[in-house]
């Protein structure tokens, strides 16, 4: 199964998307939980990359609903409370944006495979 990406962003999931298919890799994309969720349960993923600030998103029931996928989560910088809770829902990595910008290119293929 490719990556999974949750992301209302087109820009940055444009951005994600591109980085992965110039590793080789595929990333599947979801405007929502719910939509990341159906995709999951068709085919799971090795890994799933979250934006923190999806308005659907439920960090601790996505994971719980994928129990064993590495989920890497980004957020604003600002948002400490976002990420700190992103951290203590189960997230297996969560980096402010910048962070994650900064090692998109030689991570991901960790992140999602």
């Amino acid at each position: 199964m490719p990556g999974l990406l949750l992301s209302d962003d087109l820009i940055f999931t444009s951005r994600i998307v591109a980085t992965a298919r110039a590793h080789g890799l595929t990333v599947v994309t979801a405007k929502t939980a719910e939509a990341l969720l159906a995709k999951a349960k068709d085919d799971p993923p090795a890994g799933v990359i979250l934006d923190l600030h999806n308005p659907t998103l439920d960090v601790a029931k996505l994971r719980a609903e994928l129990p064993g996928v590495r989920i890497v989560a980004y957020g604003s910088h600002v948002d400490v409370e976002r990420l700190k809770a992103a951290r203590q829902a189960g997230c297996d990595l969560v980096l402010p944006r910048s962070a994650f910008v900064d090692k998109l290119e030689t991570d991901i293929a960790g992140w999602l495979l």
